[in-house]
């Protein structure tokens, strides 16, 4: 048997979703900006699942712009933010952001004169108000801080940090390709300008996201082209992804309440097997404000990249870290962010659970990791 418990890098497409994107890749397959029949039928689709995707984050069906994922997303919303708004060429996010978050960040700083400024973080990866606040200037036009890590798992007090950047004038984006299904969405709530999210996280197909663009900013584009969802993002929609992003979202929201509480226990099952048969293993993020399924360790004394693969002889699929720097011979930026020293860093694995998990694959997992670690750790060096 194969246990997966790699969550955060992908999930599997839900056949709720799959049946119902099947029509716009079959029969209704029309160009949604073509004025025929099939057209007409693929552009209702396309309303309806942007309008769905709208209810469960609480804003308007035309302030959500699909992407091709997370990562367009969070490019459309930084870059576009901050060049659409005249105030300042200044922006602050956080030294554990995504590489997409950072990456656009250094867009704007090489190509368009912004200075960035990054935020202080805690050992536990926690970005508080008042490290914001230190970071922030008056000609300060947006800030960048995610959600949820999806390294360490830790999770930001969006609205707390919202408000502080408000008190600056700031604009607020939040990536929340981690917190999809797990945390509340609601836009109000966080009191963001802009949210990123992505399909694959929450049992959508890879190539689908969204992102909350708050009506009353102006947004540049980052794709140019004909000019579809409302000039924002051109290029023809993907119809299909679309519907089948609402759908997931759906279900995942109507599901995550329950699923979050069962996972939570389950993953302090496996946090408290692993610190307390392996003592010299280190918790990575925060033990108390954590994403629901989300485990990370440091095993001093071990490599990662060998854990990983002991772990998949044993038939447990876990990461080292973020699959985007997956194979990279370089420490983790978000674990050295929080201290850790290069050679420890490189210890890390990621366990993160898919809301199937039962407490049996949790003791399985768990008797997998401790068996790993101490075969390896008693190898010569």
């Amino acid at each position: 048997m194969t246990l997966y418990l790699d969550a955060a890098a992908t999930t599997p497409v839900r056949r709720e979703a799959l049946e119902a994107m099947w029509p716009y890749l079959t029969g209704d397959f029309g160009n949604p900006s073509s004025t025929h029949e099939l057209g007409e039928r693929a552009a209702a689709g396309l309303a309806d699942a942007r309008a769905r995707v709208a209810a469960v984050l609480g804003c308007r069906a035309s302030e959500v712009t699909f992407t091709s994922g997370g990562t367009e997303g969070a490019n459309l919303a930084i870059k576009g933010l901050a060049l659409g708004l005249p105030r300042g060429r200044h922006v602050v996010t956080s030294p554990i952001e995504h590489e997409a978050v950072l990456a656009s960040a250094e867009h704007l700083t090489r190509w368009h004169g912004f200075a960035t400024a990054t935020t202080a973080v805690d050992h536990d990866g926690v970005v508080t108000p008042d490290a914001l606040t230190s970071a922030l200037r008056e000609d300060t036009t947006l800030v960048s801080i995610g959600y949820a890590n999806n390294e360490v798992g830790t999770v930001q007090d969006i609205a707390a940090l919202a408000a502080a950047a408000r008190e600056h004038g700031a604009l607020v984006h939040t990536d929340a390709v981690q917190a999809a299904g797990w945390l509340p969405l609601d836009v109000s709530a966080l009191n963001v300008d802009a949210l990123s999210i992505s399909g694959h996280k929450v049992g959508a197909p890879k190539g689908i996201g969204a992102v909350f663009l708050r009506g009353r900013h102006a947004v540049i584009p980052v794709i140019d082209g004909g000019g579809q969802e409302r000039e924002r993002r051109s290029g023809t929609e993907n119809v299909a992804g679309a519907v089948a992003l609402a759908t997931a979202l759906e279900l995942a929201e109507a599901e995550r309440v329950a699923a979050a509480e069962q996972v939570a226990g389950l993953r302090d099952r496996l946090v408290t097997r692993v610190l307390t048969e392996i003592p010299t293993a280190l918790l990575t993020g925060s033990a108390a404000s954590r994403l629901p399924g989300h485990a990370s360790f440091c095993f001093p004394g071990t490599s990662g990249e060998a854990v990983l693969l002991e772990l998949e002889r044993r038939g447990v699929l876990v990461s080292s870290g973020s699959a985007c720097a997956a194979g990279r011979d370089v420490p983790s930026h978000v674990l050295v962010a929080l201290g850790l020293e290069p050679g420890i860093a490189q210890t890390a694995v990621r366990l993160t659970m898919p809301a199937t998990l039962t407490a049996a694959e949790v003791d399985l997992a768990a008797t997998a990791i401790v068996d790993a670690v101490t075969a390896l750790a008693l190898l010569p060096r």
